[in-house]
Order: C-alpha cells, then sequence, then structure tokens
C-alpha cells in the first residue's frame, strides 16, 4: 500500500526550496507576497502601461497570459478553498451546527448586505447590476494576513470565526459565479467535465490514491468545465470537496491534507500573486481616481466593500446571538467582531475576478472598479488593523491589571 505522502509526490529536494514551501503556508507570508505583486503591478502599470498591457494581453494557445491566470491558476486557489471548506465541515468548527451558526449567518448576511449596499449606491447608473456581486466576497489570504499580523495576540476564536465565515463566503462566491456570470453554456462539454468531476470523487471514496490517475481526470475536468462556459474555478473547488479527508490506517496523512500541504505553497506562492500582478495593474491618476467618487458602480463597490460587508457581518452575528440562533465565544467581545468585521471587507482576489467577469468587456469601466476595489481593501484593512490593535492594547492593559 502507497503512503499518503507519495500521492503528491513533488516533495523539495533542497533544503532552501522546502523552508520556503514551509514560509509560504503561513498565511502572514502569503499575504505579504499577494501585496508584493499588487504594488508591483500598480508600479509597472503606471511607468510602462504598454508593457505591462502587452504581457497582460500575450496569447499562449490562442489564450490571454491574464485569462490564464483567471481560469487557470486560480482553479489551484480554489481547488486548496474546497479542500479548506471540506475540512471545515468534517473536522473544524462547520462540523458543530451550533459552533457553525454565528459565521454560517454571518457569512451569508455578509454576501447579502452589501450587494444591497452596492444597488442602493449604483441604481441608475449604465450596466450597474452586472456588478451586484463584486462586494460579496472576503479575501481570505489578505484578511488572515492582516489580523495575524496586527493581532496574533487575540483568541483563537477570532481568527476560527474569520476562517469559517470566509470559507463559506468563497463557497457562496464560487455558487454565484456558477450561476450568474455563465452566459454560454455547452450543456454536453459540461456534461462530460460532471461526469470526470464524479469519477475523481468516486475514486476518492474508493481510496484510490494513484497521482497519476487524479491529476489526468482533475485537469480533463477542468478542461471540460472551461469550454463549457461555466467559469473553470467551479472545477477547482468542486474536485476540492470531492478530495477525501479520512486518512486510512497505513496512511501518514489523508488526501486532502496532502494536496493541501504541497498545494497550498504553490497557491500562495505562484497563482495568486500572478494573478493578482496581472489583475491589479491599473493607471492611477486624478481622472481614475476621482471616478471613485463620480462613477456610481465603483462607488458602490467602495460603499459594498467597506460598509456593506462591515454591516452584514457584523449585523449578522449580532442579530443571530439576539436571537437565540448562536453563541458568542465567552473569549470575544462585540468590540472583537466589529474589527473582524471590518476586516471581511477586504475583498481583492474573487472581488477582482468577479469585476473582470461583469465588466471585462468595458476595459475602461473595468479598471475603474478594478481601482475601486483595490481602494476599499486598502480602507477596510487600515480601519480593521487601527481597530485590532486597540483591542489587542486594551486585553493587555486589562490582563496587567488582574
Amino acid at each position: 500500500m502507497r503512503r499518503a505522502a507519495e500521492i503528491w509526490p513533488f516533495r523539495p529536494t533542497v533544503r532552501y526550496a522546502r523552508t520556503l514551501a514551509e514560509a509560504l503556508r503561513a498565511e502572514t507570508i502569503g499575504g505579504i507576497v499577494m501585496l508584493v505583486a499588487t504594488v508591483a503591478a500598480l508600479i509597472w502599470a503606471n511607468v510602462a502601461y504598454d508593457s505591462y498591457a502587452a504581457l497582460r494581453d500575450t496569447e499562449i494557445l490562442g489564450l490571454e497570459l491574464v485569462k490564464w491566470a483567471q481560469n487557470g491558476l486560480l482553479a489551484i486557489f480554489f481547488f486548496v478553498a474546497g479542500l479548506e471548506v471540506k475540512e471545515e465541515f468534517v473536522h473544524g468548527e462547520l462540523s458543530n451546527l451550533r459552533k457553525a451558526a454565528l459565521p454560517i449567518i454571518a457569512a451569508l448576511s455578509g454576501m447579502v448586505v452589501p450587494a444591497l449596499v452596492y444597488l442602493l449606491v449604483s441604481w441608475g447608473a449604465h450596466e450597474s447590476g452586472r456588478g451586484w456581486a463584486i462586494p460579496t466576497a472576503t479575501d481570505i489570504a489578505f484578511a488572515l494576513a492582516v489580523l495575524a499580523v496586527t493581532a496574533s495576540a487575540m483568541p483563537p476564536a477570532l481568527r476560527a470565526f474569520l476562517l469559517t465565515s470566509a470559507v463559506v463566503d468563497d463557497l457562496g462566491a464560487i455558487s454565484i459565479i456558477a450561476i450568474f456570470y455563465t452566459e454560454h453554456l455547452n450543456l454536453i462539454m459540461l456534461a462530460i467535465g460532471a461526469a470526470l468531476i464524479a469519477l475523481y470523487g468516486y475514486l476518492q471514496a474508493k481510496r484510490i490514491t494513484s497521482l497519476w490517475i487524479h491529476l489526468p481526470l482533475a485537469v480533463l475536468a477542468w478542461y471540460f468545465v472551461e469550454v463549457s462556459g461555466v467559469h473553470a474555478t467551479v472545477a477547482g473547488v468542486a474536485l476540492g470537496l470531492l478530495t477525501r479527508v479520512w486518512a486510512r490506517d497505513d496512511e501518514e496523512r489523508s488526501p486532502s491534507e496532502a494536496a493541501d500541504h504541497y498545494l497550498r505553497p504553490v497557491s500562495a506562492g505562484f497563482a495568486v500573486p500572478v494573478f493578482a500582478f496581472l489583475s491589479a495593474g491599473v493607471q492611477l491618476n486624478a481622472a481614475s481616481l476621482s471616478g471613485i467618487f463620480s462613477d456610481r458602480v465603483v462607488l458602490g463597490v467602495v460603499a459594498g466593500l467597506v460598509l456593506g460587508k462591515f454591516l452584514g457581518v457584523f449585523g449578522g452575528a449580532w442579530l443571530s446571538v439576539r436571537l437565540g440562533l448562536a453563541r458568542l465565544s465567552e473569549e470575544l467581545h462585540w468590540r472583537d467582531m466589529a474589527a473582524v468585521s471590518l476586516l471581511a471587507g477586504i475583498g481583492f482576489t474573487v472581488s477582482l475576478l468577479i469585476g473582470d467577469l461583469a465588466y471585462g468587456h468595458d476595459p475602461q469601466r473595468a479598471d475603474a472598479v478594478t481601482t475601486g476595489i483595490l481602494a476599499a481593501s486598502l480602507v477596510a484593512s487600515v480601519l480593521a488593523a487601527v481597530l485590532l490593535h486597540i483591542r489587542v492594547r486594551n486585553r493587555r492593559t486589562a490582563l496587567d491589571d488582574v
């Protein structure tokens, strides 16, 4: 019998590579790498936009580089997200309905309210209805990185709440992409893709662990879902959800743990930063920055992420506790929840993806929306970091007084 570690035989053989991979599994490092990629894209786009645009639009096998990043590399990100969702449902907070109620209700409210805020602000603007889903997503990597950097001393329950609600948020976002942003559907191709995904799940359930079977199946499933018209990231999250999370007696770790162990550094260190680099490069000038306030679609995105996310996540959590549907951990205070609710306004990765799906046909509007997403994520990060810093300081003061 083969060990689970042999299922994904990409173990680094050089100590430096092994150390680097381990670092990329940390939320802080992954967030920093993505931030560096974003800043690099903004610098290049504002210094030499023509060369940046030429790189982004370079075609490989008939598809622009930016589309490969959106449809291919983000499939890896969503596969890892699918693994995380599955782990949460089986072994984590979502396995206990009582514990899961608070983050689930907060996450769902944190999707509905931002969409409503966006629609209210953007009402009547040209094609405003296409972008309602942009502010519904939370970027797990960035949000957890900010939390880890600014508030590592906060109770673990706060991180668990943010992680669980962000996982539910991601699942909701990929469902929105599949349902609302599929314009041309080839049912035959989709049926083949679905059959391949089902076969992958069947083999996982039967504990067939050969990488040389699962990897081609995954690639083929990704391809057929992509050509069907459904966004290929849907295949990624579906495959992640079907990966087995239980280890056999002769396995050191389950296939889910093994896949997460080897693919998370690829996702955090390559897939997401490359996507950010190719998607975030917009020209920042007086016209584009003023567009945040003059274009109601962009203003709706900003309001949805900064205000809507806070009202949705915090309001959903408060209401669920008030109605007796959930309970707040004894370790936490509502001021902690307010800070982490602001943190949920960091949209970034998935918001950028949905923004392109909604307005990719209009480059000027797409760049304006990207600028709005970046601005909103920055504002949400700063406000949350300040509140978290205050909460950490107050907690330390309270402990010193005891």
